[in-house]
């Protein structure tokens, strides 16, 4: 057999191989070893509940999760709510599948260094926050910094009105991290994370107070790609979607942590859309 023949077909190989895999990822919102696990875990499940190769892909960044999205890297994704509602714009026909439990009723709590002397409060207040630092988390998280700039811009006026300095952590660990630290008075974080930080004993709450939180709002979901079924196969979106919702592994759903999933679909990530388009952020 001549070469160009073995190596045809040693491509076709690849191919096939490649095309039988499910690649998902994740947005990268905590810690890297943290997510490293937890979705290796959400891999093994997936593979031994649809009797197939599935691998997650870790990315470095929200955009990065979008962009592997676009390009067909990843056929399925774990996004935010903004970061989703943007993925789905540009992949015509994609489509939120599954969302956590609490992910309908999502929530941002705005936390400050102890030292500011500041406590828990009914209502978002300007003089209280007026001259401190302030940190987002990612530039396209939607609890750690779409909702909270809603929230600001709302109730207080422009952040950069409002605050000594503005800055982006990148996500919710660093964001606590930083405030514990003294190196912003004050920040927005997944309360989630909050929680499991609380738990974990990463955070000490001698250290950071919860001053206020948001309302509840629509926040994280798995969406797959339009074109899901014309590449595994006619029904292969709800197949996925089931095994999604089935999960309930105590183990597996503690490291989200989630009480379980729930269907979730596009329309209920409108009130994100508009919220976006509002402040400017949907293009981003």
């Amino acid at each position: 057999m001549c070469r160009a023949v073995v190596t045809a077909i040693a491509l076709m190989m690849s191919f096939l191989a490649s095309a039988e895999t499910l690649y998902f990822t994740a947005i990268p919102d905590q810690d890297e070893d943290k997510l490293g696990a937890r979705f290796e875990l959400v891999a093994e499940y997936l593979s031994d509940t649809l009797k197939m190769e599935v691998r997650y892909l870790p990315v470095e960044s929200y955009a990065a999760a979008v962009s592997a999205f676009r390009n067909d890297q990843v056929q399925l994704a774990w996004f935010g709510g903004l970061s989703g509602v943007q993925a789905r714009r540009l992949v015509p026909g994609s489509r939120a599948i599954a969302q956590g439990y609490e992910d309908q009723f999502f929530r941002t709590y705005f936390v400050v260094n102890a030292a500011t002397g500041l406590g828990l409060q009914r209502e978002l207040k300007r003089e209280d926050l007026l001259g401190l630092s302030f940190t987002y988390g990612a530039e396209v998280s939607t609890s750690g910094r779409l909702m909270p700039q809603y929230y600001i811009e709302k109730y207080l006026g422009k952040d950069s009105d409002v605050f000594s300095r503005v800055g982006f952590s990148g996500d919710h660990s660093r964001t606590l991290a930083q405030v514990q630290a003294g190196v912003f008075d004050a920040g927005a974080v997944n309360y989630k994370v909050w929680q499991q930080s609380i738990r974990a004993g990463v955070v000490d709450p001698a250290k950071v107070k919860v001053v206020w939180e948001t309302p509840p709002y629509p926040d994280y979901h798995w969406t797959v790609r339009g074109n899901i079924d014309s590449q595994f196969g006619p029904g292969f979106g709800d197949k996925l979607q089931a095994a999604i919702l089935a999960m309930d592994d105590p183990r597996l759903l503690s490291a989200f942590p989630r009480q379980g999933f729930v269907e979730a679909s596009n329309d209920d990530y409108r009130p994100i859309a508009d919220v976006a388009e509002a402040i400017g952020l949907l293009g981003e």
